[in-house]
């Protein structure tokens, strides 16, 4: 397999790299006898950002190799398209 890299990998591994420290944070705190609601908020910080690297990558991917798959089309052919990749935001 060839590599495959985006401009937005760098920022995705940052926001990995962040929910993997919310998340040691996390065991941590449950090791240590904290309150739920101190553990609840902690975990809500790593969905997100895993969410938002999920996010971030789904995009990148439809903004790049879609693209560069299905080439230019004229604009009256682009709005299925289009709406695929603004509905995908809702993921």
């Amino acid at each position: 397999m060839t590599e495959h890299r985006h401009d937005t990998h760098p920022e995705i591994v940052k926001r990995l790299k962040r929910a993997e420290g919310h998340l040691k944070s996390v065991i941590a705190m449950i090791e240590g006898g904290r309150p739920c609601l101190d553990i609840a908020q902690q975990l809500h910080a790593v969905e997100k950002a895993i969410s938002q690297a999920k996010r971030t990558l789904i995009q990148d991917h439809l903004d790049h190799c879609l693209e560069d798959t299905i080439g230019a089309l004229p604009r009256d052919q682009r709005h299925s398209i289009d709406e695929f990749k603004a509905i995908t935001k809702y993921l």
